[in-house]
């Protein structure tokens, strides 16, 4: 036997082992708390827009940690010999993520066009690197550029229908990343390469929406990879179309033979009457709107049309474009809409032709407006064809002005057989009487696609009013 055998006693040697085990995992529970405060994951950091070039629009710098969170979080732009603080943010307390906008446009007083750094410094609360954290800094090289676009416009419109399209030429210059023409919340791009023997100059189809006052104001924008801005306001007179007004009266034959079908939801359909036309006219009709809209905003950038479009033939309009319909149920106003586009009557199930040469852009049922055709003529022109009983044609396909697409119906929200048809310009539904008009194709599209000046078009129209004055007499 040991000494120490000897002087320890069983129970003394268990009071030491449980001393013993309590500091261990004294020591192990300490480890567990303590080791995720000495994480060694640096902080994320994002810069958006990705570019090489920095303008006067805001950038956005995202920065994020997912351990101990972030501590402080500090930008600067260098430029030449001077440096200018963008950000400079402390955290009491741990963020996981911070987003930062600099507005350049208020920082860039005094910075010089050329190359510039910007370095974004971002640094954690982890317990790493003798309690100072982890830090990541991010540094890019920039060209600031402060200078917008230019634009010089060629040729435009004196007078634009309201509902209706106007056309214009113009030349922005070399450094413009996007163009085209703002109104209100709509904007409609340029294409280029469109002008014939004038590679510089671009063309865009624009509207003054039906949907918008008469007094919106237009105008050509350029922007460039910095995000400079350069604007021209449009000047035109806007030609007023008068569009009808009407109140139509729902009846329950018609909400139960027509409106509650096009639910998919069968709970829907137990409500009320009312309640089942407005889950139609309001909610269908907008989800199938915004369909539209997202289609006819993907057009091919080039012309596919030719000449003026057609009318179906042997067709009479009996619904016209823009009319603000009223509808009523039981002598009670119910509900608002506007109707966009023709509604053309024919014979029962008459061959649908295509109004004009172009690509086949979507095929399918379109709720409240049935089975639907959508054809590209190219930049961003589109026409529609609803309430099918049969379609010919398949997306991708080619058709030729006059081509049988399908056969009239009264599927979606049809009172009786007859063909909607609707124009639409990158998304907006657009008067479409005037691209049956040869002539105002001739007077506002076709000189400037030749690359006829603004100056040119206005003297050939003048004297095609002289002339038309001469011939009355």
């Amino acid at each position: 036997m040991s000494a120490f055998e000897s002087r320890t006693s069983p129970r003394s040697y268990r009071v030491v082992l449980f001393l013993l085990s309590i500091v261990i995992v004294g020591l192990l529970g300490g480890a567990w708390y303590l080791w995720p405060r000495f994480e060694r994951e640096p902080p994320q950091i994002q810069v958006t827009p990705d570019s090489e070039v920095l303008g006067r629009a805001p950038i956005e710098i995202v920065v994020s940690d997912r351990g101990a969170g972030l501590k402080s979080v500090t930008a600067t732009l260098s430029s030449g010999s001077s440096e200018h603080t963008l950000a400079s943010e402390q955290y009491d307390q741990p963020v996981g993520e911070k987003k930062i906008t600099v507005a350049l446009s208020s920082k860039l007083a005094g910075i010089k066009e050329g190359p510039a750094v910007l370095r974004v410094s971002a640094r954690d609360r982890s317990w790493w690197n003798v309690f100072n954290g982890n830090e990541t800094v991010l540094e890019k090289k920039f060209t600031i550029d402060i200078t917008p676009p230019t634009l010089e416009l060629i040729a435009d419109d004196r007078y634009v229908n309201f509902g209706g399209v106007a056309v214009i030429v113009y030349k922005p210059s070399a450094d413009t990343a996007t163009s085209g023409v703002r109104i209100g919340d709509y904007f409609f791009p340029g294409y280029g390469g469109q002008i014939k023997d004038k590679p510089d100059h671009f063309i865009v189809f624009f509207a003054h929406p039906y949907n918008l006052p008469a007094d919106a104001k237009a105008a050509l924008v350029a922007t460039d990879k910095a995000g400079n801005t350069r604007e021209m306001r449009l000047v035109y007179e806007l030609k007023n179309v008068k569009y009808r007004k009407s109140t139509i009266a729902i009846p329950d034959s018609f909400i139960q033979s027509k409106v509650a079908p096009l639910l998919n939801d069968v709970g829907a359909r137990q409500g009320s009457p009312k309640e089942i036309f407005l889950q139609v006219n309001k909610r269908l009709r907008k989800e199938n709107e915004d369909r539209i809209a997202a289609i006819t905003k993907k057009s091919t950038p080039s012309i596919l049309w030719k000449g003026a479009f057609s009318q179906l033939s042997n067709s009479k309009v009996e619904a016209n474009f823009a009319d603000a319909r009223t509808y009523t149920y039981n002598n009670e106003t119910i509900d608002n809409a506007y109707h966009l586009g023709y509604d053309l009557s024919v014979t029962r199930n008459y061959p649908v032709e295509a109004a004009n040469s172009g690509a086949v852009a979507f095929v399918g049922d379109l709720g409240i407006y049935g089975n639907t055709v959508i054809l590209d003529h190219g930049l961003g022109l589109f026409t529609l064809y609803s309430h099918l009983s049969s379609i010919d044609v398949k997306v991708g396909d080619p058709v030729k002005q006059l081509q049988i697409i399908g056969k009239t119906g009264e599927t979606g929200l049809a009172a009786g057989d007859h063909l909607h048809y609707g124009v639409y310009l990158h998304g907006v539904a657009i008067l479409p009487v005037e691209w049956w008009d040869q002539k105002w194709i001739n007077d506002n599209i076709q000189p400037k696609l030749e690359g006829h000046s603004g100056e040119a078009i206005a003297r050939s129209q003048e004297s095609e009013r002289i002339t038309a004055r001469k011939k009355r007499r």
